[in-house]
C-alpha cells in the first residue's frame, strides 16, 4: 500500500497537492498557462492584489505540479486574469450590471442561497469527490444578497468600481469564462478583496476536481461581519481553549511577527471570514492601553492586506481602572469623554479598527446595570465612542442572574426584548444559538425574531466546551445549520433565523456572525485532525448560510484530506453523524447542562453545591415521578417566549420533538415514547447508541487508512479510543445516577457498567486546559478549605 507522505496538519484546507489525474491534470494545464494583473496604468499593486497573486501561484504550483508564470496579455490563450469589475479590458467577459431574478429574490429573502449570475458553463466533477460537481454550480459557491453585500459600514474603504456590478458588492466575485477568441478566465471583484476571495474559490475548485473551462458564477456574502471571537488572554491562556495557548505572543508583539499570523489570515480569508475578536470577553483593560495598542496595531497590519479587521473586547469598567475615575456610570459626561478620547487613540493607531465586543452584567463582569442603567445604555456609551470612526459594537446578550427568580433560559429576553428600538444604529446584540450556554443541542434563542428593531449577530461556538473539548470529534455544521434553518414564525411562515441575521427579514443593513474559537498553538491548530472542519465550515455558512452540512464536509475532506470518492463519501457520512453521537452520550432528549464543574467536559449529573444556575440538578430536575425541566404554561413558561406555531408545538408533552422533549417537560419515566419504550427504555438507549456511535466510527475510520497519511491516521485513530472511553463514562454515569430516581432496571442490550457510581463521582480533574483549577487536599477541605473553580 502506498500511503501519502505525513502530514501534521498545520496546512489545514490550504494544502495544494498535485492533481492526481493524469487527463484532469494536462486539462488545467492548458486552460491556466499564465496569471495576467489587469491593473490601471502607473497604480502600485496594493498588498490585497499581492497576496491574491501570491496566493494563486503557490496554489497553482502545487495543484498543477509546475510554477504558472506572470503574464501581460489578457488575450493569451489559458490566461488566468485577476481584474476588477470596471476595467476596459474585460469586454470579453460580459458581467451583467444589475442582479439576475434569482440573486434579487435571493437579496429579498427568497432563498437561501444563490448566484449572483447564472452558469452556462460546465462545472462537473471529473472523476473527482462527490462534492466536486455541486463546488462548481452557481448555488454550492456562494449566495449573493445585494442587501448584505452592499451594507456594512464597517468595511474598510473600498477601492474604485465599486459600483461597477452592484450584486457583488464590495466584497463579492466573479468567475468568468470568455465568450469568445482564446478560451481564458476572468477573476472579478469590484475591489481587490472581491479579487481575493474569488482566487480562493477557483484554487478550492482545483482542489476538488471541479471542471472550470467555460465558468461563469458569481458570488457575494450574506452577512456584512464574518467574526472569530478569541477567549485569548494577555498571559496567553485560552478560556475554553483545547488546542494549546494563544496565538498571540504579547509579550514579542509588537517586533515580531511570527508568520503564522500570516497563516491564520490566509486561512481566515479563505473562507471569507472578515473580522478577529482579538481577547477574551472577560476582558482585560490594560488592552486599551497605549502599550498593548501598539501590539494589536502590528497584528492588524498584518491581517489588512487579507480583509480582516481586528477587534477588541472592552471592559466596561476601564475607565475606573486605568484612569482612576470614581465611576462607570454611562450617563457620567467624564466617563462619555473618557471612551471618546480612549478609542480616538485607537483609530490613530489603528485605522481601520473594528470595534468593541462587550460581555456586561453577566458572571461577574461589570457593567451599566452596576450604576441602575439598562444594557442599551451602557452599549450606547460605546457606540457613539465608536460611530464617528465607523466602528461597530457587538453587545452579547449572554446575561443572566441567579438572583433572579424566574428560568435562567428566559432571563436575556426578558432584559433585552423591552429594549429593541434603543441601540444606535451601529450595535449589534450578539445572541448564543440557544437560550442556555452552546449546549450539545438546545432550541434557538427566543431573541432571534424577538426584536425587529435591533440588528441580531448569532454566536455560535468552534471549541468544543460541551461537546468533549478537543479529543472528541465533532463536526458542528448540522449543530449551526440546525439553528439558521429553524423558522422562527417571527413574521410568518419562512422567517429562519438565517434571515434573522442576514437582514432580509427585517430590513437590516449591519448584519453578522461569529464564533468563539478553537484555534491554538497545537501544531494543526484546533487540536483534533477533524476539529479544522468546523472552523472551514464556519465562514463557508457566514458566507452562505444556505449551503448544507454534507457539501461543507466533502469539500474540507478533498481538501484536508483527498478527494478520493470511496473515502470521502465514508468520512463524510462519519462526520455527520459525529454530533449526535455526542448528543446521545451527553445530553440526549432535551437534557442539557450535565456536565461536572469547572471543566465542563466530563459527566456530573449530581452536581448540586454552589449557585443553582451552575448545578445539574437544576437543567435535570430529576424525582422519582419522572425528569426534565417544565418549561410549558405549566412550569416557567420559556415557550411563551417562542412565536407560534413552535410556542404550541413545544409547549405540548404530545407535539413536541423528542430530540428537545427533556428541555421543554417534566416527563414520567413511563411516558411511551415514538419507538413504542417507555422514557427510561428510550434514555438508556440513547446513551448507549452514543457509545455504539463510537465504535462505528473506529470502525468507519480503519476501512480508510489507505487514503490518509500514518500519522494523522494514528492521530485520529487514537482520539477516537479516548472518544470510545469517555463516551462510555458519560453513559455510565447518567444512567447510574439516573437510576437512584427511576428505579428502574437496564433494559434488555444494554452494557453493564465498568464502574459504580461511587466510584465515577470520586473522579476528580485538575489543571484541565482552559480554566484554573488549583488543588486543595483533602485534609484542607475538611479543615474549612475550599477548591476553587473558575465557571464560564
Amino acid at each position: 500500500m502506498n500511503r501519502p507522505a505525513d502530514e501534521d496538519g498545520y496546512e489545514l484546507w490550504l494544502r495544494y497537492r498535485r492533481v492526481t489525474d493524469p487527463e484532469l491534470l494536462e486539462r488545467y494545464r492548458k486552460q491556466i498557462s499564465s496569471i495576467v494583473v489587469l491593473e490601471a496604468e502607473g497604480a502600485s499593486r496594493s498588498p490585497t492584489l499581492q497576496a491574491a497573486l501570491a496566493e494563486l501561484r503557490t496554489g497553482l504550483a502545487g495543484l498543477l505540479g509546475r510554477s504558472v508564470p506572470v503574464g501581460t496579455d489578457p488575450a493569451q490563450p489559458g490566461a488566468l486574469i485577476l481584474a476588477l469589475a470596471h476595467s476596459p479590458q474585460l469586454q470579453d467577459f460580459p458581467l451583467s450590471r444589475r442582479p439576475s431574478a434569482a440573486a434579487a429574490a435571493d437579496a429579498g429573502g427568497g432563498t437561501a442561497g444563490g448566484s449572483a449570475t447564472a452558469a452556462t458553463g460546465s462545472a462537473a466533477a471529473a472523476g473527482g469527490s462527490p462534492a466536486a460537481a455541486a463546488a462548481g454550480s452557481p448555488a454550492a459557491i456562494g449566495a449573493s444578497s445585494a442587501t448584505a453585500a452592499a451594507s456594512s459600514g464597517a468595511a474598510p474603504p473600498s477601492s474604485a468600481g465599486v459600483a461597477a456590478v452592484p450584486q457583488l458588492g464590495r466584497e463579492g466575485f466573479a468567475v468568468l469564462g470568455s465568450t469568445s477568441g482564446a478560451a481564458r478566465t476572468a477573476i472579478v471583484g469590484n475591489s481587490e478583496l472581491g479579487i481575493l476571495y474569488g482566487a480562493f474559490q477557483f484554487l478550492r475548485l482545483l482542489q476538488m476536481g471541479s471542471e472550470v473551462a467555460g465558468l461563469r458564477f458569481s458570488s457575494a456574502p450574506r452577512l456584512a461581519l464574518r467574526v472569530l471571537n478569541h477567549w485569548d488572554n494577555l498571559d496567553r491562556t485560552v478560556e475554553r481553549g483545547y488546542a494549546g495557548f494563544s496565538l498571540w505572543d504579547w509579550q514579542k508583539l509588537p517586533d515580531y511577527l511570527d508568520p503564522r499570523y500570516t497563516d491564520y489570515a490566509r486561512a481566515c480569508a479563505s473562507v471569507g471570514i472578515n473580522g478577529s475578536v482579538l481577547t477574551n470577553v472577560n476582558a482585560n483593560a490594560l488592552v486599551l492601553t497605549d502599550a498593548y495598542l501598539d501590539k494589536v496595531a502590528a497584528l492588524a497590519h498584518v491581517f489588512r492586506a487579507y480583509g480582516i479587521r481586528v477587534y477588541l473586547t472592552a471592559r466596561f469598567s476601564s475607565p475606573i481602572e486605568l484612569d482612576g475615575l470614581s465611576t462607570a456610570d454611562p450617563r457620567d459626561p467624564d466617563v462619555r469623554d473618557w471612551w471618546r478620547r480612549r478609542v480616538d487613540v485607537i483609530y490613530r493607531k489603528i485605522p481601520d479598527f473594528g470595534g468593541f465586543v462587550v460581555k456586561a452584567n453577566s458572571e461577574g463582569q461589570p457593567g451599566p446595570q452596576n450604576y441602575g442603567r439598562s444594557h442599551a445604555e451602557g452599549a450606547n456609551l460605546l457606540a457613539d465612542a465608536l460611530a464617528e470612526h465607523g466602528g461597530v459594537l457587538m453587545w452579547r446578550a449572554f446575561v443572566y442572574d441567579h438572583e433572579v427568580p424566574v428560568d435562567r433560559a428566559k432571563q436575556a429576553y426578558d432584559e433585552f426584548v423591552p429594549l429593541d428600538g434603543s441601540f444606535r444604529s451601529n450595535v449589534l446584540v450578539q445572541v448564543k444559538n440557544g437560550p442556555i450556554d452552546f449546549m450539545p443541542r438546545e432550541p434557538h434563542h427566543p431573541l432571534f425574531g424577538a426584536m425587529p428593531k435591533t440588528p441580531l449577530m448569532l454566536e455560535v461556538q468552534l471549541t468544543q466546551e460541551y461537546l468533549g473539548c478537543a479529543t472528541h470529534l465533532a463536526f458542528l455544521a448540522p449543530m449551526f445549520k440546525e439553528c439558521l434553518d429553524t423558522d422562527t414564525g417571527a413574521a410568518g411562515p419562512g422567517s429562519t433565523v438565517a434571515r434573522v441575521i442576514d437582514g432580509s427579514l427585517h430590513g437590516h443593513e449591519l448584519t453578522g456572525m461569529c464564533s468563539v474559537t478553537n484555534i491554538g498553538t497545537d501544531r494543526n491548530w484546533c487540536g483534533h485532525p477533524f476539529a479544522a472542519a468546523n472552523w472551514y465550515a464556519f465562514g463557508r455558512l457566514c458566507w452562505d448560510p444556505g449551503l448544507s452540512a454534507q457539501q461543507l464536509a466533502e469539500e474540507w475532506l478533498c481538501m484536508t484530506f483527498s478527494n478520493e470518492s470511496s473515502f470521502v463519501e465514508t468520512a463524510a457520512q462519519l462526520m455527520l453523524e459525529s454530533r449526535e453521537a455526542v448528543v446521545d452520550y451527553m445530553n440526549p432528549l432535551g437534557l442539557h447542562h450535565q456536565m461536572a464543574v469547572g471543566h465542563h467536559y466530563g459527566p456530573g449529573p449530581w452536581v448540586s453545591e454552589g449557585r443553582p444556575d451552575w448545578t445539574s440538578v437544576y437543567y435535570h430536575r430529576a424525582d422519582a415521578k419522572g425528569i426534565g425541566f417544565d418549561r410549558s404554561a405549566s412550569g416557567s413558561n420559556a415557550v411563551a417566549q417562542y412565536f407560534e406555531p413552535l410556542r404550541s408545538q413545544y409547549g405540548n408533552l404530545q407535539s413536541c420533538p423528542e430530540r428537545l422533549l427533556l428541555w421543554f417537560h417534566h416527563v414520567s419515566w413511563e411516558h411511551r415514547m415514538q419507538s413504542g419504550h417507555t422514557l427510561w427504555e428510550e434514555l438508556c438507549h440513547c446513551y448507549q447508541r452514543g457509545v455504539d456511535s463510537v465504535r462505528k466510527f473506529q470502525a468507519s475510520w480503519a476501512t480508510l487508512e489507505e487514503w490518509v497519511d500514518t500519522a494523522r491516521f494514528a492521530h485520529v485513530t487514537d482520539f477516537l479510543r479516548i472518544q470510545e472511553k469517555e463516551a462510555r463514562w458519560w453513559r455510565d454515569a447518567c444512567v447510574q445516577y439516573f437510576q437512584t430516581f427511576s428505579q428502574r432496571p437496564l433494559p434488555a442490550g444494554y452494557e453493564a457498567p465498568e464502574k459504580s457510581l461511587e466510584e465515577l463521582r470520586a473522579l476528580r480533574h485538575y489543571y484541565v486546559p482552559g480554566i484554573h483549577n488549583p488543588f486543595v487536599p483533602r485534609t484542607a477541605e475538611a479543615k474549612g478549605g475550599r477548591r476553587t473553580e473558575n465557571r464560564k
